[in-house]
């Protein structure tokens, strides 16, 4: 059996079974990540009612790879930077977001599975509150919290449902594209870092001149692809982005900190005037069922918000978030208190990921 043969054979058993992540490494078995995110190393597959032993794969077994997964130019351009972020379609069964990098035993490579099919809004459980956002002309909205928690597969949701409700022209700015978009009712153009644009800064500053309605950004990732998303939302578009922080006001905080000080006021008076929503959410193991469920922190942009935002006092944004409540504002226990009554999810979870651990006692 060949390597060819055996990547194909391992995406296969992947896409089989929903494996969210796969894992290559250099004096390695292939590891996949399971439904309960505990990860497992793929000894034997069955090839014609055989079972074989999986192979201990060399450095040259993942170059290999490497060259299948992009081309022969990306692997010599991994050699010079140590990394590459990249996609790579399975036949029309999948697409996965791939990570190419190096470390102590050589070179190793993460695939994530992205879903073929995008989810709706409400298979997500966001429904009629982001359907309203969505429909605003302009602002900011934001999705965050750390790696693989369904950042990437919201925004989708959120630009599929602009695609086939509005007749707006849609840019994405990612890296790399992850999910594919036909045009429904929308016009949407999807560029790749790398590919399409060096840098994203300037990506976001040329849509300008593209006449959009939406930008989706990958990520406000620097100082200065933080300030081009904000001007574009000032400016009479829709931005959709995402930011890795731990909640809702963190995430303002961390928009303004990056900045020099003597620009921080600028950027609070800016980003008070154009968000809109932000959700912090993070996955959370089910009890009822084999997989995992978002559990989400929401803010939503009112004058309350808005002061607190342009007078510096986002502490205080946790207590609004309690207050108003009743518009759709929730905090990350308050949500996972409701998942843990409806037996989604067993105490030991609620007691792990909630932050307030006396007040979770008091249920």
């Amino acid at each position: 059996m060949t390597i060819a043969e055996f990547f194909t054979k391992i995406l296969e058993i992947s896409n089989e079974n929903k494996y969210p992540d796969i894992h290559f490494g250099t004096g390695k078995k292939v590891i996949m990540r399971h439904h309960n995110w505990d990860l497992e190393t793929v000894e034997t597959i069955e090839i014609d009612g055989a079972s074989i032993a999986t192979p201990i794969l060399s450095l040259e077994n993942i170059e290999e790879i490497i060259t299948i997964i992009s081309e022969k130019e990306w692997l010599e351009k991994f050699r010079a930077n140590f990394e590459l972020d990249t996609s790579y379609k399975y036949e029309n069964k999948a697409r996965y977001r791939v990570n190419c990098y190096m470390d102590t035993n050589g070179y190793s490579i993460a695939m994530r599975i992205i879903p073929t099919e995008i989810p709706t809004l409400e298979d997500l459980w966001l429904g009629d509150t982001i359907k309203e956002m969505c429909n605003k002309n302009k602002g900011l909205i934001l999705v965050t919290w750390p790696t693989w928690s369904w950042k990437s597969t919201n925004l989708a949701a959120m630009i599929d449902y602009i695609n086939s409700n509005f007749k707006k022209h849609i840019i994405t700015v990612e890296d790399p594209v992850e999910f594919s978009f036909d045009s429904k009712k929308s016009l949407i153009n999807q560029r790749e870092l790398g590919n399409h644009t060096k840098w994203f800064p300037e990506a976001i500053r040329a849509a300008l001149r593209e006449d959009p309605d939406v930008i989706m950004v990958w990520e406000m990732r620097d100082p200065e692809t933080i300030k081009a998303a904000i001007t574009l939302a000032e400016t009479g578009h829709l931005v959709l982005s995402t930011l890795h922080t731990n909640d809702t006001v963190q995430s303002i905080d961390r928009i303004i900190d990056v900045f020099p000080s003597g620009q921080q006021e600028q950027i609070r008076m800016q980003l008070a005037l154009s968000l809109i929503w932000i959700v912090s959410q993070r996955l959370v193991p089910r009890c009822d069922k084999d997989w995992r469920i978002a559990s989400r922190e929401i803010l939503i942009n009112n004058d309350a918000v808005r002061n607190l935002v342009i007078t510096g006092k986002t502490h205080q944004l946790y207590s609004v978030i309690e207050i108003w409540g009743k518009e759709w504002m929730i905090m990350m226990d308050k949500y996972l208190s409701i998942l843990y009554k409806k037996w989604i999810i067993d105490k030991a979870t609620l007691e792990s990921y909630a932050r307030d651990k006396e007040w979770i006692y008091m249920l």
